[in-house]
């Protein structure tokens, strides 16, 4: 039996700030001589004239290859494929946070260096030192760990500007269930996604992300509307970027993140960002913690406010479907889940009646406090 240690893991360095993408190559530079880029098309036609004069400032290449929806095995080949036939010494991900892990996996698996570049704030991917595997319809397969963390994480905080707000709606779900998580973890003594019990640190950093989210959102929300970057919109792209990714990673994952892992098997829910599946995971967390009253009707009230799902029918599903949820629940709960990194058991069952009861609760809440009622969501199959 391993000694038990405490462990916090961290990128080599994190730029952030309004136009920093026009220094991309000054922090490259040191870290590979050879880069490839990988981006989507859309990303690249927003970034390809900034990373063109920023590389040819530094005597760069600029070499891209495309990349589709999903981090899958076979988009992971294919890009470790690219990248030995380019010669790459490091591979530079433009984009959101599939192509970003998609990297990571690929650059570990080719024995090179990583940079993250998320263009939205709509995941805490970029700094981790893991990569999440789907299917090419989105279902989860798989964590893949590696052994460190991207060399550099770079955000241009005017790129999240401009993007739709949805994406940056997205980010607060997903940051939101690092301090629910990383507490619960913290109780249960257990083993974090870096591999041994959590600092401090990581713990606290969580708890900053909750707090900043909760200053900031509904400000940065507009700031994005407009399409300007202000210092609530920088805070909050560093609580759903840094403080999350570091929280997450070094504070633990629990029962939210699994529940959203099993959300991706029920077809109803695809089309639907990683975010909005992970608020419906906190939510149903905090019943199965038994959180007080006071606590769940603030995070309902929050995140309606914010734009998350915070029912069923938001994301498709019924409390009729029992077939799905069952699905759901039986997915979130494998041995291999962070369900388990629970302070109590939680069973299948557990999750079926939990996520069955966010329903009227959710509906309850909103009505006692006059917000608006929810809208069904409908997949396009």
């Amino acid at each position: 039996m391993p000694v038990p240690v405490r462990t916090v893991m961290s990128p080599a360095r994190y730029v952030q700030g309004k136009d920093a993408i026009i220094r991309l190559a000054e922090f490259v530079a040191p870290i590979g001589s050879r880069p490839l880029v990988v981006s989507d098309d859309v990303v690249w036609g927003l970034v390809e004239e900034a990373v063109g004069t920023s590389f040819a400032a530094e005597s760069l290449r600029v070499e891209r290859v495309p990349f589709g929806k999903f981090a899958t095995p076979a988009a992971i080949d294919e890009l470790a494929e690219s990248i030995r036939s380019s010669d790459a010494d490091v591979v530079v991900a433009i984009g959101g946070g599939s192509a970003i892990d998609a990297a990571k996996a690929a650059g570990h698996a080719t024995g090179i260096r990583w940079v993250s570049v998320p263009t939205v704030a709509s995941t805490d991917a970029p700094t981790s030192a893991l990569a999440v595997v789907y299917t090419d319809e989105g279902e989860f397969i798989e964590y893949r760990f590696f052994p460190r963390n991207p060399d550099l994480v770079l955000i241009d905080t005017q790129l999240v500007a401009n993007a739709p707000v949805q994406f940056l709606v997205a980010g607060i779900g997903d940051a939101l269930a690092t301090w629910i998580e990383a507490r619960a973890s913290a109780k249960a003594a257990a083993t974090t996604m870096a591999g041994g019990l959590a600092t401090q640190a990581g713990t606290a950093l969580a708890e900053l992300s909750w707090r900043i989210i909760h200053e900031n959102a509904l400000s940065a929300l507009d700031a994005v509307r407009d399409g300007i970057v202000t210092p609530a919109l920088e805070s909050l792209v560093e609580a759903n970027t840094l403080l999350s990714g570091l929280g997450f990673e070094s504070g633990g994952l629990a029962a939210a993140h699994a529940i959203h892992n099993g959300l991706t098997a029920a077809p109803q829910t695809h089309g639907l960002t990683h975010g909005q599946k992970v608020n419906i995971g906190s939510l149903t967390q905090l019943v199965l913690e038994g959180a007080p009253r006071a606590e769940i009707e603030d995070f309902v009230e929050f995140t309606t406010l914010v734009g998350l799902p915070n029912t069923l029918t938001e994301i498709g599903l019924s409390t009729d479907d029992t077939e799905e949820l069952e699905a759901v629940a039986a997915a979130a709960t494998v041995e291999s889940e962070t369900i388990h990194s629970m302070p109590f058991p939680v069973t299948a069952a557990d999750v079926v009646a939990a996520l069955t009861s966010i329903e009227r609760l959710s509906r309850s809440i909103r009505a006692a406090k006059g917000l608006p009622e929810p809208v069904k969501y409908e997949a396009s199959h």
